[in-house]
């Protein structure tokens, strides 16, 4: 009995007796209790009230295909090739790489409940609490290698902005490279991964990560401040399917269109989110450090840098960390 084979059943967040668990699962009740256990092991809080049974307070919000699927645009669902809801991987970026040396194709998406080594940017971990966020990562082809593809990350995040629009959230700001903000913290990122050959024919992985809402329990190991769409929506936000639906409609067709249009399109929009626009900041790279004024971006993505010496300078992404200037 798998653990998504239980929680369904607990999903609403009312009690429901050892007794009903077994008899809906054709279990025994010995056999209820261990995968409450286990359920307790993922982080989740199970509450056992005497003569009542067993629940989840607040209820679950598990990933659904038919629902995912039912909130997708024509256009969107015509660019879908598979969807992958897992529930639990290591890391669904790396899940679509496995599923590219497979010979999947463009279109692929893979979702999970949770990721046991999430990673983020710089090799940093992302933080993967079971049902409480979302991890989503796309695969695309595209036949002109990583030239063609700069500025990608952005536009991505341009289209994570319009996604969370179009569910009537409040508005999000956009950090230079990979960021998404909200009131200054720290919502969501991308991360592009690429395979094949660097100036031909390749396979790229887009993944973005949302803090939905993340329990402030599993928040530990965050290292900046950060935030979640249960916060700053005030608590009201569609579900996570809705929300992954909103997602998929917005970075599909991006995937399908960018090797024609590049950044540019993207630059305008991306500029009226820019968080840090106009603004002392220090970029960091290791040990070296470049301090000046945000100025934007080219049409490639590339920050544009006014420094010290009244010159601006264009600064690509890769290992590059930008810190608002104290």
């Amino acid at each position: 009995m798998t653990k998504t084979t239980l929680l369904p059943l607990l999903a609403s967040g009312e009690f429901r007796s050892g007794q009903e668990l077994a008899a809906a699962l054709g279990v025994s009740r010995t056999a209820v209790w261990k995968q409450l256990n286990k359920l307790a092991g993922l982080g989740l809080e199970i509450e056992s009230v005497k003569g009542r049974g067993y629940r989840i307070p607040g209820g679950i919000d598990l990933l659904d295909a038919a629902a995912v699927r039912a909130a997708l645009a024509p256009d969107a669902a015509s660019l879908l090739s598979r969807l992958e809801l897992l529930e639990s991987v290591d890391s669904t970026n790396a899940q679509a790489l496995r599923r590219i040396e497979q010979g999947v194709g463009a279109g692929y998406v893979c979702s999970a409940e949770q990721q046991s080594a999430g990673r983020g940017r710089r090799g940093r971990s992302w933080v993967s609490p079971f049902a409480r966020n979302l991890y989503v990562s796309l695969a695309w082809q595209y036949q002109q290698g990583a030239g063609a593809l700069e500025g990608l990350s952005l536009a991505v995040g341009v289209a994570v902005a319009r996604a969370l629009a179009a569910c009537r959230l409040p508005a999000v700001q956009l950090k230079w490279p990979n960021d998404v903000l909200a009131g200054g913290a720290k919502l969501g990122g991308v991360l592009l991964e690429m395979t094949g050959d660097a100036a031909g024919a390749c396979q790229v992985v887009v993944g973005v990560g949302l803090n939905v809402a993340m329990p402030a329990a599993a928040a530990g190991g965050i290292d900046q401040a950060w935030t979640d769409i249960r916060t700053f929506s005030g608590g009201e936000y569609p579900g996570r399917n809705a929300l992954l639906g909103a997602l998929l409609n917005e970075l599909l067709p991006l995937l399908a269109s960018f090797e024609q249009t590049g950044f540019a399109p993207w630059r305008e929009a991306w500029e009226a989110l820019d968080a840090h626009a106009g603004r002392p900041v220090v970029l960091h790279s290791g040990e070296r450090q470049l301090a000046g004024t945000a100025r934007g971006v080219d049409d490639r993505g590339a920050l544009q840098l006014e420094t010290a010496a009244g010159g601006v300078q264009a600064v690509f992404g890769g290992e590059i960390s930008l810190r608002e200037a104290p």
